[in-house]
């Protein structure tokens, strides 16, 4: 039996420029850190004593005798190109709702394949793991996903990650003092909107407008420098908020379906009460929106929106790994 242990994460800047429409033609940046909050996948194969061969977990319980008749796509496609043949059984755990900009289906695909690898005995390096990730998100379920979350998935940790035209990306750890981490972490105000959205529709229509977008996205990801540089020179911490609010109102250009009257109005709502900046996670539509605000503005914020639930969270530096293993032989049907 194998448990994985794989973190979601948040995205600063630069996020829209780690889809191939963009990085082909023009090197893409994000800078991005995972979090305290995981997705864990156990798996294990299923012994040959029942009239289904898969037993797959989530929010729904599949029971199926052939792989191609798992109706979770992301687990039908990962077994298959896997070339498993043994019957599996596969449960999903996830700290937090999925589709809400965190990354949550990215970490699902590569906490998967690094379970379903390490119960074969074979483990990847971080790179292979990424990039299998993004294989079969793109190419096989033909998603409208960026490169970003798979690889801080599979990397875990506060980084820059640049993205050049043959595919190819490199991870730069940002290394800072704990007590620059510190501050970051004590004005970051994490809200659940209430409601999650299908990612990969918002995603199609932002790659659509991508050529029509350089100037926004150019911005976007000079972006990146610019954050770094206020975290390393000692500038005033509140520049990183002031900053993401002014991603947040590039990435708004991007789609017409980015944001909508309902995120527009607990935007200016924090911002009235005291918040620095801010901007709404992931593709857009829904999920989290993070803020930046001091630590003494934030009880005014909260009581504002005491409706929404907010989550606490830390930065954390580990990727995707294996925190239960059991040598597990298949028995055969």
């Amino acid at each position: 039996m194998i448990i994985s242990k794989t973190p979601y994460r948040i995205s600063f800047f630069g996020g829209g420029t780690d889809y191939p429409a963009w990085y082909r033609e023009r090197q893409g940046c994000v800078l991005a850190t995972t979090i305290d909050k995981f997705c864990y996948i156990t798996c294990r194969y299923l012994p040959p004593f029942f009239r289904h061969s898969h037993r797959i977990v989530y929010s729904m319980i599949e029971m199926v005798r052939e792989a191609s008749k798992i109706k979770h796509p992301a687990v039908r496609e990962a077994i298959k190109f896997l070339g498993i043949k043994e019957g599996l059984e596969i449960h999903h755990d996830g700290d937090l709702p999925a589709r809400t900009g965190l990354g949550t289906s990215s970490s699902f695909m590569v906490g998967l394949l690094n379970s379903l690898y390490a119960l074969n005995g074979t483990m990847l390096t971080k790179s292979r793991l990424a990039r299998e990730a993004i294989y079969i998100e793109r190419d096989l379920l033909h998603e409208n996903v960026g490169s970003q979350d798979q690889v801080l998935a599979a990397f875990g940790g506060f980084n820059r990650i640049d993205f050049m035209g043959d595919d190819v990306f490199q991870v730069t750890p940002v290394v800072l003092p704990r007590s620059v981490i510190e501050n970051l972490e004590s004005r970051m105000m994490l809200y659940f909107t209430g409601f999650s959205r299908n990612a990969t529709d918002i995603a199609g229509e932002q790659i659509k407008n991508t050529k029509s977008k350089n100037a926004e996205l150019s911005s976007m990801a000079g972006m990146v420098d610019e954050g770094l540089k206020i975290l390393t020179e000692k500038r005033d911490i509140r520049d990183f908020g002031r900053l993401l609010g002014e991603a947040w109102k590039l990435k708004r250009r991007l789609s017409s379906r980015i944001s909508n009257s309902g995120i527009d109005d607990l935007y200016d709502a924090a911002i009235k009460e005291g918040a620095i900046g801010g901007k709404l996670l992931g593709a857009g539509g829904g999920g989290f929106i993070l803020f930046f605000a001091d630590p003494e503005k934030q009880p005014a914020i909260e009581k504002k929106l005491r409706k929404l639930l907010r989550v606490k969270f830390r930065f954390q530096p580990v990727g995707s790994q294996i925190i239960f293993y059991t040598e597990d032989i298949a028995i055969k049907r």
